[in-house]
């Protein structure tokens, strides 16, 4: 058997061992792969781990002998999974591995929009706090959350988990998702988008891309938020159109916006957010703890073990 990953620095900089897929056959890893590069580099290979890679129909029919995809992420638009299905080829993907470090990450982002830490740090060591007449000062206005709303949209995994935080830091939580789960009614008020976008001090995306809700955050939907809404993005970058997410920043209607994914990854140096006040831009890091990667990796053999024991799991085609 051979196993080819064909993007695995993103999962793997060199603090994980890819041992682990070697009892399953012959495994080449490249760090990156040139979407042009793919079917050459695939060549007869049998199983292919992807994260961004994409995996298309043209690509199938030059690797004809590939008989599993695994996707090393749990979003897998990046393959065409109706082709790969058509062709008998599972697709898995990796559900679940990140939650309590998105959910925590989300948090880490909510907490610097309202307390500055780190232009706070910067100012006493650029020696501001040294030359103060007062015991303390600070830069921008502090925000308590206790008592504020929470709006999450997706409320799968992820967001239940934020709404836990949430809920322990005395924040009122609002859900809306595509499916309503009788098992998450403790720890949220499920509410129409509407409703939501209307009540919220705080709105979080948790929600997986469609076709159906890209761009949901635009300037319709924020003319429907509170004047101040903080607004957070651990999701997806296409979630919500950036020029109109600027523009609200810039007008304050907006107050402070935390994004960690964008809509073209690595950011383009023209993306408006860039240039607006109160943004805060992580680059895509809040799945990637360690612990979280080496979840990732140990559900990936699971499933490539299953897989040839003929019970394939995790599969979302």
């Amino acid at each position: 058997m051979k196993l080819i990953v064909l993007d695995g620095y993103a999962l793997n900089p060199g603090d994980l061992s890819w041992d682990c897929l070697k009892p399953f056959g012959e495994v080449t890893v490249y760090p990156r792969t040139p979407e042009n590069e793919a079917a050459q580099r695939i060549g007869d290979g049998e199983i292919v781990l992807t994260n961004k890679t994409p995996i298309t129909a043209r690509l199938l029919d030059a690797c004809p002998n590939i008989r599993l995809i695994c996707v090393l992420a749990t979003g897998y638009n990046v393959v065409d999974c109706a082709a790969a299905r058509a062709r008998g080829i599972p697709v898995c993907n990796v559900p679940a591995y990140s939650t309590a470090a998105v959910a925590q990450f989300t948090f880490a982002l909510l907490l610097e929009l309202c307390h500055r830490v780190g232009d706070h740090d910067r100012a006493v060591h650029s020696g501001q706090w040294s030359a103060c007449p007062d015991f303390c000062f600070w830069n921008a206005p502090l925000i308590e959350l206790a008592g504020k709303t929470i709006g999450i949209i997706g409320f799968g995994r992820i967001g239940q988990a934020v709404a836990k935080i949430a809920s322990a830091m005395g924040m009122e939580v609002l859900a809306y998702s595509r499916t309503q789960r009788q098992s998450a009614e403790n720890l949220a008020r499920y509410v129409d988008l509407q409703t939501l976008l209307s009540q919220s001090d705080v709105i979080s995306l948790h929600c997986p891309l469609t076709v159906e809700n890209a761009g949901m955050i635009n300037r319709e939907t924020i003319a429907l938020m509170k004047d101040g809404v903080m607004l957070l993005n651990t999701a997806r970058g296409p979630l919500l159109c950036e020029q109109d997410v600027a523009d609200a920043l810039a007008s304050g209607k907006i107050c402070g916006a935390a994004m960690d994914v964008v809509s073209a990854e690595p950011i383009s140096p023209n993306n408006p957010l860039l240039t607006v006040p109160n943004c805060i831009l992580t680059p895509h890091i809040a799945w990637a703890p360690k612990a979280a990667r080496q979840r990732l990796l140990d559900c990936t053999v699971s499933s490539i073990r299953s897989f040839l024991e003929g019970t394939p799991i995790n599969t979302v085609n």
